[in-house]
């Protein structure tokens, strides 16, 4: 099978990639602290944050403030995750800011898309699909999959096509949906087939986000 590697560079009006002022995704966490805490999350997520498990997601240079945002959530249990509930369980607040800076500041891997996802999955990302009502994913998460930190929006770029694909699956069948923006995936969600799914998925795997330009 063919794979496609899907280089894409922002514009000038690029959107911020990890740590940035407060109210658009500044996280006061301690990296060094972070690294340290970080090894119990390697078995999964990777000794940097690149998991080698296709079912559990990259957290290499995600934004720190998504990464806070979902390690509160499980730990409240509004996501549904039993492993992710014991692990935040006992994370303290500044626990979960070191972690979220120390992940937003490692490489993350560039990701590979296949040749048949490509047409319909960039359909999907860059248009959406107008006549089910399926927004353009670069709205939210940007023309490179940089995501957006200040709202948060994560960043899609590189991730795992099946971790994306069974997410979106989750949004879609209402067993991810106990927030705010998870209840705005959901509508979205909901009028994507499996294949559109899959398409879009492995789309994403392929982006690579330079956020420098």
């Amino acid at each position: 099978m063919s794979i496609y590697r899907l280089a894409i560079t922002l514009s000038a009006l690029a959107l911020s990639s990890a740590v940035g002022a407060e109210g658009g995704g500044y996280v006061d966490g301690d990296a060094k602290a972070g690294e340290s805490k970080s090894q119990a999350c390697a078995a999964c997520h990777g000794a940097k944050g690149n998991s080698s498990n296709p079912e559990w997601p990259n957290l290499a240079g995600q934004h720190p403030s998504y990464i806070v945002e979902q390690l509160k959530l499980y730990k409240a249990k509004k996501r549904n995750n039993s492993i992710m509930w014991g692990q935040a369980g006992n994370l303290s607040e500044q626990d979960m800011k070191d972690l979220a800076v120390y992940y937003a500041q490692q490489e993350p891997a560039v990701g590979e898309a296949s040749e048949e996802a490509v047409e319909l999955g960039e359909s999907i990302y860059r248009g959406g699909i107008h006549e089910k009502g399926v927004p353009a994913c670069v709205a939210c998460h940007g023309p490179s999959g940089a995501g957006n930190p200040g709202v948060p929006y994560p960043r899609l770029a590189g991730q795992k096509a099946t971790y994306t694909a069974n997410q979106l699956t989750a949004y879609r069948e209402g067993e991810r949906g106990d927030y705010e923006q998870a209840q705005i995936m959901n509508g979205i969600a909901e009028n994507l087939s499996d294949k559109e799914i899959q398409a879009v998925s492995s789309y994403i795997a392929g982006l690579y986000a330079d956020d420098d330009q």
